[in-house]
């Protein structure tokens, strides 16, 4: 199993607005396999900061939901809401050992 953290560091004073926007993708992302398990935010660190948290069985499967995401023009429209409210982001992805 696999963990996915996309994060984003969100512009000064943006984080309930892109909280806002997040929950409206929701569906968007679940009907494709791109569903954040948990979505974490900052309590010490860098300020304004919004963790998309998912896990997959294996890569594969990750690369075949992220396809299924980008294709969706319900997907695009949304991502073009957020991109305003983000500085900068990156993508970690680690094994999960039991």
């Amino acid at each position: 199993m696999i963990l996915i953290r996309d994060v984003f560091q969100l512009k000064f004073g943006k984080a309930k607005e892109a909280l806002a926007i997040w929950k409206e993708g929701k569906e968007i992302l679940k009907k494709n396999g791109h569903y954040p398990d948990r979505v974490p935010t900052d309590l010490a660190g860098n300020y304004y900061t919004l963790v998309l948290e998912t896990t997959s069985n294996n890569f594969s499967e990750f690369e075949e939901s992220m396809k299924n995401t980008f294709k969706d023009n319900a997907y695009s429209e949304w991502y073009q809401k957020f991109i305003p409210l983000a500085e900068s982001g990156h993508r970690e992805i680690f094994n999960i050992v039991k």
